[in-house]
């Protein structure tokens, strides 16, 4: 069976992760560190990937990479006396990942644009870096697509907020099915919110 392009595409990013690409790879993450936090691409870094997440070359697709920091949340130091491990400093994790944080940067940046799905490119011991695809709903070319035309309804809008892409799905639980993920759908505060029970009307 013959191997295609993309598969070539994707051993050669493999590659610069080892140990032999790690010049290759330090020299493009010191070029990340200097641009700004959200930055538009002509290209994206892994077209493979890229491509299998909905990446088109046409009209109405942007591309960004976008840097998050790694890490806990940052909080201060209490004054009043309590053991090291009752401070509530460490082990301080968000609820969302750093890639629905950069998903919700670049929707951020980009108020007229929705999130169609990102991946990440790498990373380094104080950042991270992801590539979200951008679509513009707008766009005549996008209206025209019967494969993507889909991001243009009004229930798309603020998909990145809502948890509606694929990090935001997974961080929603909905990777699961069955035993166990009972309480997840369709969402976990939907769950916790009280049954209202109304009363039959009593027809004479």
């Amino acid at each position: 069976m013959p191997t295609s392009a993309y598969r070539y595409m994707a051993r050669a990013f493999q590659e610069t992760l080892g140990d032999e690409g790690a010049e290759r790879r330090h020299e493009r993450l010191l070029t990340w560190r200097r641009e700004h936090t959200v930055t538009r691409l002509e290209h994206p870094t892994r077209l493979d990937r890229a491509r299998a997440l909905g990446f088109r070359a046409k009209g109405g697709y942007l591309m960004v990479r976008v840097r998050v920091r790694r890490g806990g949340q940052r909080k201060r130091a209490i004054i009043a006396g309590r053991r090291p491990k009752h401070k509530g400093i460490l082990r301080m994790t968000l609820a969302k990942s750093l890639q629905r944080i950069a998903e919700e940067r670049a929707a951020k940046h980009y108020p007229n644009l929705e999130v169609l799905n990102s991946y990440w490119v790498g990373e380094d011991g104080q950042q991270k870096f992801y590539e979200v695809i951008l679509i513009d709903p707008a766009h005549p070319e996008i209206e025209a697509d019967p494969r993507i035309n889909w991001i243009t309804a009004p229930v798309e809008k603020g998909r990145a907020y809502r948890g509606l892409t694929s990090a935001g799905r997974a961080g929603r639980g909905l990777r699961w099915k069955g035993i166990g993920a009972e309480r997840y759908r369709p969402s976990r505060a939907a769950n916790r919110r009280p049954i209202r029970r109304t009363q039959s009307k009593v027809i004479p």
